[in-house]
Order: structure tokens, then sequence, then C-alpha cells
């Protein structure tokens, strides 16, 4: 059976990335089909809209997409495009994975961890904002639900035990938070009860990002809430070697988006060097949403024997391959 996803092309670096990563996913030979959409600046540009109705509609009815990194323009419609499709499509579960590769210019090795952010609550949903007319004191309201905080820790527990992970440690603030982080504290540790197989820990945010960098190897999945799963992942990123390795998959019920986290990097659109590597690993993970866990693997193995041999790389990992070089050579070794 044919599998349609739904394809976002995106801004700046997005298009030569993502022809990059739809060469690979060819090769691999599984009979998908691509239904091309916009998003973003492309789309304001053509159409007036950042997020066009038959976008979503095409997300909505392949339930998968596949996006490059978006622009969004400053002082139009919403604060953030990527913010937008959580909302719109309930995308609850941000799943940011960060595992060492051979060659890259980072300070560890052999690091494999998992961080799971809640993508729908806390800070980032932008209740409350105001700023006095005096504009001396702004605020905003923080909201954690006992809903949010149960189907995010079970999805890390549920996640843990489907890949094979030992350890679960929920990551907090609740000595000073004590209403919100404390209630994501107390469901974590509830449903954590149902799972006797996994090892669940907790730690305090500030603690876990000094622990991260100290020993890293500690850690297997996190699970936190918004704020501080946006920060951990991208600490966690750097520990690998930076955003060009680093891939994200937001997941809801009804939909799922797979995603290279970092920006469109305009500065180097249109040059053919830039890295598809983050975007290849979001397409990894697509395919073990969708059920090809081998075509996953062979994925990732190719992409660590392209790196492994220095064959074609980009400039950012030290080569001087193209984004079409280096894709053609993880695409040799997928298929083989």
């Amino acid at each position: 059976m044919t599998q349609t996803i739904a394809v976002i092309r995106g801004d700046g670096i997005g298009p030569e990335i993502m022809d990059a990563t739809l060469k690979v996913l060819d090769a691999l030979d599984l009979g998908l089909s691509y239904d091309f959409v916009e998003a973003g600046l492309v789309a304001y540009e053509k159409q007036g809209e950042l997020l066009p109705t038959a976008t979503m509609d095409a997300i909505r009815k392949h339930r998968v997409a596949l996006k490059s990194p978006l622009t969004t323009p400053v002082g139009e419609g919403f604060s953030s495009i990527n913010v937008e499709l959580r909302k719109r499509f309930d995308l609850y579960a941000n799943v940011r994975p960060a595992i060492s590769f051979p060659n890259t210019k980072s300070r560890y090795e052999n690091i494999d961890l998992i961080t799971v952010r809640e993508n729908t609550e806390g800070a980032y949903i932008g209740e409350g904002q105001n700023l006095t007319a005096d504009g001396e004191t702004a605020t905003l309201t923080q909201k954690i639900t006992r809903r949010g905080s149960e189907r995010i820790v079970r999805y890390a527990f549920d996640l843990a035990r489907r890949i094979g992970r030992k350890k679960v440690t929920v990551v907090h603030k609740a000595n000073i938070l004590k209403s919100t982080s404390g209630l994501f504290l107390k469901v974590a540790r509830q449903v954590a009860t149902e799972y006797p197989d996994i090892q669940c820990n907790d730690m305090i945010v500030d603690n876990t990002c000094m622990q991260l960098v100290m020993r890293p190897e500690q850690f297997d999945v996190i699970v936190t809430t918004n704020l501080f799963g946006d920060i951990i992942s991208d600490l966690c990123a750097g520990l690998v070697g930076g955003l060009g390795l680093a891939p994200g998959a937001n997941i809801g019920t009804e939909a799922a988006i797979f995603e290279a986290v970092h920006g469109s990097a305009p500065d180097i659109a249109g040059k053919g060097i830039a890295n598809p590597v983050a975007l290849l690993l979001g397409a990894a993970q697509m395919l073990d949403h969708l059920g090809h866990n081998d075509a996953a693997r062979r994925l990732r193995q190719a992409i660590v024997e392209t790196m492994t041999a220095k064959d074609n790389l980009t400039p950012d990992l030290g080569g001087s391959g193209t984004t079409e070089s280096f894709a053609q050579a993880i695409a040799n070794r997928a298929k083989a």
C-alpha cells in the first residue's frame, strides 16, 4: 500500500535539504508518495497566508508531514508557525533524540539520549501576556494540567518500553514552582508506578543541565515541560555537535510532523552546501512512526557509514561535498 505524506519544502535552505532527503527516501524504495504543500515565507509571498488551508487539509488527510525549516515573518500573523502547527493539531509530544555521530566537532562520544518535551502547555501557550501601560511590568500565565502532564509522561514511558530504553528522568522545578511544576512531578510519579520495568528518577532542571554537561551518560530518556524541554533539547544537541544533527518529531493522536530543528539559514541558501542530516534523521523518525523500522535503521546506519568514511561531507562537517553529493553518498549506502 502506498503511503502519502505531506511535504513542506520550507524556506531558505529548506528546499535543498528536502530534495536531498527525498532522494535518500526514494533509494529506500518504500513506495512513499509526496503531496507537496507550502507554509512559511514562500506561502505568504504566494498566497498571503503563512499556513494556507490546503496545507492544513493535507496534513489532516495524510496524518504525517515532513517539514523543512520555515521562516515566520516578523509582525505577520502568529509569533511562530511551528507553535501554531502544534496547537492546531494538538501535537503534544516533541521527541528530540541526541545521538553521537563520527567525525563531528563534538566534545563527547557515545551520547544516546532522548528528550520528550510537552508541546502544548506551560509558558509557551501565551495566555495572559500583558505589558502595563507604563511599560514597566510584564506578566504571563503559565498553565499545566493533569491531562497534559499525564499524557506526555505516559508517552515517554511507552516510548522507552517500545524501543528498549531502561530509564526515564522526570525534570522539573517543583521546589520553587510548587503549583505548576509540582503538579507535573506529582502526576509523573503516579504514572511511573505503572511501569515497574523502567527505572525512574526525578531531577531539578538546573541540576539536570549541570549533570548533562558533566556526566551525560547517566541519562536515557528525559521527560519535562515545554520551556525546560526547549532548553534541554538544544543543550543535548550541543553535546553531539549542534543543531545540524538534531531532528525532531511532533506527535499527536491525529497527526505527526517530522522536521529538522535548525533554522532556514538564509545566508547559505542556494549555495548547495547545507547539511541535510538533521532532516534525514527526522525522516528516520517518520519511518519508525510509519512502521518502517528496518528502513529507519538502514537510513541511520547509512548516515553513520558515510560520516565515518568522510564521503562527500558538507563544509560544516569538515568536508568539501555538496548537499546533493552528500545525500547521494548516503542514498548509495542506504539501498546497498
